[in-house]
């Protein structure tokens, strides 16, 4: 259910960066960089971090509201009683799910933008598509550009994202209490949390990658 919703944002997100870009660089005669600065936009952040505010929005607020019933309807107890590890039972198998999936949303998402950036540079813009598929073609090769490093980042970002909603998701469905309200107050806690922590960890991962490591 999450792919659709992937697919439509990721697209759309590509035709405004190119209409944005598009239009400022038209005026001084270089629209042939849009799909340079598409790519390296979607590539470096804008594919990560889309994928993974839906994922939090969508597949966190599940799990919050999933495992937050089994805690107020006393599930979690019965599990413990029977000697089952909860972490290991529940959470364990969410983290390794979501680490592993949105790596892989994200480099789709990076597709589906660059894509949806193409039409708009084609229809709006005046750029053939060849001639876009070029210059991404170029911002993939061109050491200046949109190193490997890039695509790696941004899907290291991706399987930390994931890990992250997972953690925090099922943390705050573990501490639900009060019933069906408190269900809710759990979901609301494992959104808004997950929301904070992807935008800062993805603000300390840019830096640490692009700043520390290399020194610029």
């Amino acid at each position: 259910k999450t792919i659709p919703v992937v697919t439509i944002v990721a697209v759309f997100a590509g035709m405004i960066l190119a209409l944005q870009t598009g239009i400022e660089l038209k005026r001084i005669g270089s629209e042939g960089l849009i799909g340079n600065l598409v790519a390296i936009s979607m590539t470096r952040e804008m594919g990560p971090f889309i994928t993974a505010l839906i994922i939090a929005a969508t597949v966190g607020s599940a799990i919050a509201a999933e495992i937050g019933t089994m805690s107020v309807s006393e599930e979690i107890l019965a599990l413990e009683v029977m000697s089952i590890d909860p972490v290991r039972f529940l959470v364990m198998p969410r983290v390794i799910a979501l680490s592993l999936m949105v790596p892989i949303l994200v480099g789709l998402a990076d597709v589906l933008g660059i894509v949806g950036g193409a039409f708009v540079a084609s229809a709006q813009l005046g750029v053939e598509m060849p001639n876009y598929f070029d210059s991404v073609r170029e911002s993939l090769m061109d050491p200046t550009a949109l190193l490997p490093k890039d695509i790696w980042t941004g899907l290291f970002k991706g399987w930390v994202f994931g890990a992250v909603i997972a953690v925090v998701s099922c943390a705050s469905g573990l501490r639900a209490t009060g019933g069906a309200l408190g269900v809710g107050r759990a979901v609301q806690l494992a959104v808004i949390q997950s929301f904070l922590l992807i935008i800062i960890l993805g603000y300390i991962i840019t830096w640490f990658f692009y700043f520390f490591i290399t020194g610029n």
